[in-house]
């Protein structure tokens, strides 16, 4: 698995911003990675050093969308919250892009 394919997108939500002033980041993540490669990943991209790596397999689910309101369902994926060493920071969660 190369780098581009481990992590897939930051996960930016009301509780992953505030978890930002604990020096935690929430990405998306391949489902097939574990905590070495996303650590790996992670250090090498952003030139940042991981403290901790936890990750989480999010359940698919049905939902209803559209004018017919037809169920879909949602594949499942994973996340991984990353903590940080103190005073090092991801920009991609900053409100002015990365530094």
């Amino acid at each position: 698995m190369n780098k581009t394919s481990v992590i897939l997108a930051p996960l930016i939500s009301e509780k992953s911003m505030n978890e930002v002033s604990k020096n935690r980041y929430t990405f998306k993540v391949a489902r097939s990675a574990n905590k070495n490669m996303i650590k790996k990943v992670i250090e090498e991209k952003f030139k940042v050093n991981v403290l901790h790596i936890s990750t989480i397999t999010i359940k698919g689910r049905s939902v209803r969308a559209g004018i017919k309101r037809l169920e879909v369902f949602k594949q499942p994926f994973k996340k991984a919250i990353v903590t940080l060493k103190e005073g090092q920071k991801i920009g991609l969660f900053e409100t002015g892009g990365q530094k």
